[in-house]
C-alpha cells in the first residue's frame, strides 16, 4: 500500500510538471491595438438655391431739409437667391460656415400723398437686389436614418443696391432716375432645417431662413424737395426657403475596435 501511494504521488508530480511545460510552450494571443487616427478636419463646401418671400417694408421720402414723409400700402415682390459657402464640422453636434449669397432684384413700391395731384397719390418704386456675407453657427440635434435636423443663427453684412427708381404722379408720365445706389447694412438670420446624408461625404440640405437686411436707399430725387431727397424702404425682412448640397472632405470616424489574432497551434517538446 505504501509503495502504491508513493507511485501515485510520483505520477501526479510528473503530470503537473508536464502540464507546466506545455503551458510554457503555449503562445499568448496577440492583441493589436490600432490607435484612432485623428481627423484632418471636418471641412465642407456648400451650395444653395432658394426662393425669398419678402415682408412688406416701411417706405418713406427722406429729405434732409423737409424731413421724412411716410408712404402707404407698401409692397415688395418675391425673389430668388443663390449662394455658396465653406464650413467646418467641429463636433458631432456643432458646425459653422461662412456664406456668400446673391438675391435677385425685387421691386419695392409705396404710395405717397400728393396734395397737388389728381387722384391724391404718387407711386414710388425701385428694384432692390442684395449681396450678403454671413458667419453662421448650427446645432445638429441628432441623426436618425441619415436625417439630421438642425437650428442655427448668423450675423454679417448685406450690400443693398437699388436701381430703376421711378416716380409716377396721377395723370402724368413716369419720371425715371438713372443710376443705382448701394450701401452696406448689418444683417442677421435665424435658420432651421434638416440634412440627409446620401453618402459619408455628400448631404442634401433643405432649410428655412429668416433674414433681416436693413434699409434700401435710392438715388437722389433731383426734382423733389431740396434736391437731396431719397426714397427709402426700411425693415427689409424675408423668409427664405432653401435647397442645397454639402460636400464634406473629412468626416469624424469612431476609433476602430482592437484586432484579435488567434493563438498559434500548441506545440510541445515532448
Amino acid at each position: 500500500m505504501v509503495m502504491f501511494l508513493k507511485r501515485l504521488s510520483l505520477t501526479g508530480a510528473a503530470v503537473v510538471l508536464s502540464t507546466a511545460a506545455m503551458a510554457a510552450d503555449l503562445p499568448a494571443p496577440v492583441i493589436e491595438h490600432i490607435p484612432e487616427v485623428p481627423a484632418a478636419g471636418g471641412w465642407y463646401l456648400r451650395g444653395d438655391i432658394g426662393y425669398k418671400v419678402y415682408e412688406d417694408p416701411t417706405g418713406r421720402f427722406n429729405d434732409p431739409v423737409a424731413g421724412d414723409f411716410r408712404y402707404q400700402r407698401e409692397t415688395m415682390d418675391d425673389a430668388w437667391m443663390i449662394g455658396v459657402g465653406v464650413g467646418y464640422q467641429f463636433t458631432d453636434y456643432f458646425r459653422g460656415d461662412v456664406t456668400l449669397d446673391y438675391e435677385t432684384a425685387a421691386e419695392a413700391k409705396g404710395y405717397a400723398v400728393c396734395g397737388t395731384c389728381t387722384g391724391g397719390f404718387s407711386e414710388e418704386s425701385t428694384d432692390i437686389d442684395v449681396w450678403t456675407v454671413m458667419v453662421n453657427g448650427y446645432v445638429d440635434i441628432g441623426t436618425w436614418h441619415n436625417i439630421t435636423p438642425y437650428v442655427g443663427a448668423g450675423i454679417g453684412a448685406a450690400y443693398v443696391r437699388t436701381s430703376g427708381t421711378t416716380s409716377v404722379n396721377p395723370g402724368a408720365s413716369a419720371v425715371k432716375y438713372d443710376g443705382d445706389h448701394g450701401e452696406w447694412n448689418f444683417a442677421w438670420a435665424l435658420m432651421a432645417g434638416a440634412s440627409y446624408a446620401v453618402t459619408p461625404n455628400w448631404s442634401i440640405d433643405a432649410g428655412y431662413r429668416y433674414k433681416n437686411l436693413g434699409t434700401a436707399k435710392t438715388v437722389k430725387y433731383y426734382n423733389t424737395g431740396s434736391g437731396n431727397t431719397r426714397s427709402e424702404f426700411k425693415d427689409l425682412t424675408a423668409h427664405e426657403f432653401r435647397l442645397g448640397a454639402r460636400y464634406t472632405f473629412d468626416s469624424y470616424a469612431a476609433a476602430p475596435a482592437p484586432s484579435y489574432y488567434p493563438a498559434q497551434p500548441i506545440t510541445s517538446n515532448f
